[in-house]
């Protein structure tokens, strides 16, 4: 039986992502224009790898009082149990119930962006978020305790030489609703935090793995999350005169 590398196809897959980037940030001289191209290479790179129960977008995240959330880069969502999105003038408001992960994308990983990151994902996590029974063909189902959001920041390079965990560990936002879960420097280093009590674990790639780490890591904990609970349409329809 013929056999091929598993490592050398992931390798090839980081090689590509990376010249791509590279290739845009060299004929896009405008900061904005090259930030959004960025984005959308994230964003066309997670649709093609997730599997398709998941939906990336970018956009905001809206909660059933109205409270919104920072416009944010990279979002993955559910469209099974929460389908309904709103589109307004082409940008997309997401629900809260529907949002697996939050992702912040910078050309840079330094400590502001770690903070804006921060900022970003607490505008999400502090949505309130409805759940309500599923009914089944044996048994209705409890309503589900929505999971945490996973959130993180996704960069090209990074401004540290050395050191780097250490810098980042120093620059986490340690409040419950503001904390990282995964940081990427594509050209450098992926990292995994876990906030234990009062301090943090900070796990890293090698130098060379940096997207492999990134996407298995996030894969599985898209998978440990399951399903997202099934939003309570109602508690959003009561914004409408007829309910």
């Amino acid at each position: 039986m013929d056999k091929i590398e598993v490592k050398e196809l992931f390798n090839d897959l980081q090689e590509e992502m990376i010249a791509k980037l590279k290739t845009n940030s060299k004929a896009i001289k405008h900061p904005g224009a090259k930030g959004d191209t960025t984005e959308l290479n994230w964003i066309e790179w997670l649709r093609s790898y997730l599997p398709k129960r998941y939906t990336v977008d970018k956009g905001f995240v809206v909660d059933h009082e109205g409270s919104l959330s920072q416009q944010i880069d990279v979002i993955i969502y559910d469209t099974q149990y929460c389908p309904f999105i709103f589109n307004k003038d082409g940008v997309k408001y997401i629900p809260a119930e529907s949002v697996y992960a939050v992702f912040e994308v910078k050309q840079t990983l330094n400590a502001e962006y770690i903070k804006y990151a921060s900022e970003k994902a607490k505008s999400v996590r502090v949505l309130k978020r409805t759940t309500k029974p599923i009914s089944g063909a044996e048994r209705d189902l409890k309503p589900k305790t929505p999971k945490n959001i996973i959130c993180g920041l996704l960069s090209t390079n990074s401004s540290w030489i050395k050191d780097e965990a250490n810098h980042i560990a120093s620059n986490l936002v340690s409040d419950i609703n503001s904390r990282l879960d995964y940081i990427c420097s594509l050209k450098t280093k992926s990292y995994r935090l876990q906030f234990l009590k009062d301090k943090v674990s900070v796990e890293q790639s090698e130098n060379n793995e940096s997207l492999i780490f990134l996407f298995i890591n996030i894969f599985a904990s898209l998978q440990e999350m399951g399903n997202p609970p099934a939003m309570d349409i109602m508690s959003y329809a009561r914004a409408i005169e007829s309910i």
